[in-house]
Order: structure tokens, then sequence, then C-alpha cells
């Protein structure tokens, strides 16, 4: 188990939990799709004893079964939780340092799209080499994003 915090991209909502590492996955069924935006979704499965909110997220109820923690003020998708179950799902990219976990399995494979999971042949391309990005960020900000 690892002690670890995380939160939303505004910093509204907060949390700190006990993480196994041994369940973090990535799901792809079309639930989690449609309500991340992403092809798939990489959770950490969290009992519920072992996940403190700081800040109480809020709900919305995905299906007659489930419901997920959000923020109403930035939309972070922050997890997934069946309605009375024993574990919350946290997005793994809620956490403030992911470093160290790495999916142990798939969920929802009937729903999976391939073509995006091996992407090591594409080229990468760094943000910080955007200049113009990064130009914009420090004419908004006054600095480069973290």
């Amino acid at each position: 188990m690892r002690a670890m915090s995380g939160g939303c991209q505004c910093r509204r909502i907060r949390y700190t939990a006990q993480v196994d590492p041994e369940i973090v996955y990535l799901c792809h069924c079309r639930l989690c799709q449609r309500a991340t935006g992403g092809v798939s979704v990489a959770y950490a499965g969290i009992a519920v004893a072992d996940l403190r909110w700081e800040t109480a997220p809020d709900w919305f109820a995905s299906s007659p079964i489930a419901q997920r923690p959000f923020c109403s003020h930035c939309g972070t998708p922050l997890g997934f939780h069946h309605n009375g179950g024993d574990f919350v799902d946290i997005t793994v990219g809620t956490l403030d340092d992911p470093a160290g976990l790495s999916p142990k399995f798939h969920f929802g494979v009937e729903t999976m799209h391939e073509v995006w999971l091996d992407t090591t042949g594409l080229p990468r391309k760094r943000a910080d080499e955007n200049e113009g990005l990064m130009q914009a960020w420090i004419d908004a900000t006054g600095a480069r994003p973290e």
C-alpha cells in the first residue's frame, strides 16, 4: 500500500488514499469512454475505508448501479463507484504523483480500441518544445505550465 494524494485540475477537490499498486487497471467500457472522453481510463481501485476526501466531490449518477465523483468547477472526472460497493476507483491522472504505478489488467475489453494500446512507434513531441504554446502560457500567466 502507498499513501498518495490527488485532486482535480482547479484543486478545489482534494483527497488522500492508501493505494494498492496491484489494483491499477485500464477500463475500456463504453460508459467510462463517454464519461471521460478517452478511449480508456486508468483507475486505481481503493477501499472506501482507505479514501479520505478533504473536500467532498460532486457526484453524477452515471447508471442505475453506479455514480462518479467529479469537480463541477473544472469538470475533472475523479473516479467511479458502484452503489454500496467496498471500492472506489480513482482516476490515476488525478493523483499528484502517479509515477511507479502501472496497469495490472484491462477491463471492459469487449469495447477496447486495440489501435490505441501500443503507440511506441509513434513520433514523440514535447509540449515545452512548442514555442507558440509556451509563449501563450507566459503571456497568460507569466510562466510556463508545470
